[in-house]
C-alpha cells in the first residue's frame, strides 16, 4: 500500500485546477553566449530531462519568438523562449485496476473515453483507488514504462469533475501527450458541454468572462470575481437551447478550462446547474411555493442526483496525422429523463 504525506495531498489538490500541463517563459539575457536550447532550458528549469525537452520540440511545444524550433537550436541574446510541458511524474505509484472503460475511439496515439458521472478522473484526497486513471493505467500498462508515462495519471491531459459525465481524450505516447498539452494551452481544443440550469436567461446567448479562484471561506469550491487581478482568467460562451420556464437546457463552449468553470459561471449568473450540491443547485431556486411543485422537483432530484452537466463534444488535432477529429456523446439517461420531465411540466404550464 502506498502512503501519501499531507504535503503531497495538498500538492495534488492544487494541481487539479487546470489542464495537466505547465508553461515556462524565459527571456534570454543580453550577454548570453550561443548554447543549444535543450541545454539552456534544462539549466533554467529544475529537474527537466533532455528527453522531455526533445519531446516538446517534436510536438512543436518549444518556441523561440513564437516560432517552433528544434532541440539543437542555438539560443541568442534577447530570445523569448516558450515551452509547454506535460506535468512531471509524481514521486509515488499506484496499482492499475481492471475497469470497463467506455472507449469511444482508440488508435496507437490517442484514445477518447466517455466518462460516467460519479467516477473520479485521477487520485487525490479521499480517492486513492477506483479512479479513471487506475483503469487507464491497466489498459495502458504495457506503454507506461516504454513511453515514460506518468503512472499516477497516464496520458491524462485534462479532467472532468467527478459528477460530470462525458468525453475525455488521453494520450498514449509521450509525443501525443506533449502535442495534446500544447493544444489545450493554445485553446485549440473544442469542448462543448450541455447542461440543465435553474431559471430563464436574460439573453439567449452570451459570454461570461470572469476570473475564477478558490472561495476564501471554503477552499473546496470556487468563486467568480469581477476583479481582473484575482484568480485565473475564465471564459465561457453559452446559448439557451430550450427555455422550460423554471429551468433552461443550455449549451456551453469552454474557451478556458478552469476547475468547476461552467458550474461557477452559472452560479455567478444566478442560474446554478440543476442538482449541483456545491453551488446551490440542489435546492428549489426558481418556481412556486406549492406543495405539488415541491414534490415534482424532489422527484427530479431523484432522477438526476448530480450536477446536470455533460461534456458532449470534443474536437482536437491528431498528434501524428494532423487530422481534425471530432466526437459527440449523447446525454446520459439521467439527464435525458430529467430533461423530458421538465419538458412535460413546461407544456402543462402553457395550458
Amino acid at each position: 500500500m502506498v502512503e501519501f504525506s499531507d504535503r503531497e495531498n495538498d500538492e495534488i489538490e492544487e494541481e487539479e485546477n487546470d489542464e495537466m500541463y505547465e508553461h515556462h517563459r524565459i527571456e534570454v539575457d543580453t550577454g548570453q553566449e550561443p548554447m543549444r536550447i535543450d541545454k539552456f532550458v534544462r539549466n533554467r528549469i529544475a529537474n527537466l530531462s533532455r528527453n522531455r525537452v526533445q519531446n516538446a520540440s517534436k510536438a512543436d511545444c518549444l518556441l523561440v519568438n513564437d516560432q517552433p524550433v528544434k532541440s539543437n537550436y542555438k539560443v541568442r541574446p534577447n530570445d523569448i523562449i516558450s515551452i509547454v510541458l506535460p506535468s512531471p511524474k509524481r514521486k509515488f505509484t499506484m496499482v492499475p485496476e481492471q475497469m470497463d472503460l467506455d472507449i469511444v475511439y482508440e488508435d496507437d496515439e490517442v484514445m477518447v473515453i466517455n466518462k460516467p458521472a460519479g467516477l473520479v478522473v485521477h487520485p487525490g484526497t479521499g480517492n486513492w483507488s477506483g479512479t479513471l486513471a487506475h483503469g487507464i493505467a491497466y489498459h495502458l500498462q504495457d506503454l507506461i514504462e516504454k513511453e515514460d508515462l506518468d503512472p499516477l495519471r497516464p496520458g491524462i491531459v485534462h479532467r472532468i469533475d467527478k459528477y460530470t459525465s462525458g468525453l475525455l481524450v488521453v494520450g498514449k505516447t509521450a509525443h501525443a501527450i506533449s502535442h495534446l498539452s500544447n493544444q489545450f494551452f493554445h485553446k485549440s481544443v473544442d469542448r462543448i458541454y450541455e447542461a440543465i440550469a435553474w431559471g430563464s436567461f436574460e439573453d439567449a446567448e452570451g459570454t461570461i468572462d470572469k476570473n475564477i479562484a478558490r472561495n476564501p471561506r471554503d477552499r473546496k469550491v470556487f468563486q467568480a470575481f469581477d476583479e481582473n487581478d484575482v484568480g485565473k482568467d475564465a471564459v465561457t460562451h453559452y446559448s439557451v437551447l430550450e427555455d422550460l420556464g423554471y429551468v433552461s437546457y443550455i449549451q456551453c463552449r469552454l474557451e478556458t478550462g478552469r476547475t468547476h468553470q461552467i458550474r461557477v459561471h452559472m452560479k455567478y449568473l444566478n442560474n446554478p446547474l440543476f442538482a449541483d450540491k456545491d453551488y446551490g443547485g440542489d435546492k428549489i431556486v426558481k418556481g412556486t411555493v406549492f406543495t405539488k411543485y415541491r414534490q415534482f422537483v424532489e422527484n427530479c432530484f431523484k432522477i438526476c442526483d448530480r450536477q446536470a452537466l455533460h461534456a458532449k463534444t470534443l474536437a482536437f488535432t491528431h498528434p501524428t496525422t494532423n487530422e481534425r477529429l471530432s466526437f459527440k456523446q449523447d446525454l446520459p439517461a439521467d439527464m435525458q429523463n430529467l430533461l423530458e420531465k421538465w419538458r412535460n411540466y413546461a407544456k402543462q404550464l402553457k395550458r
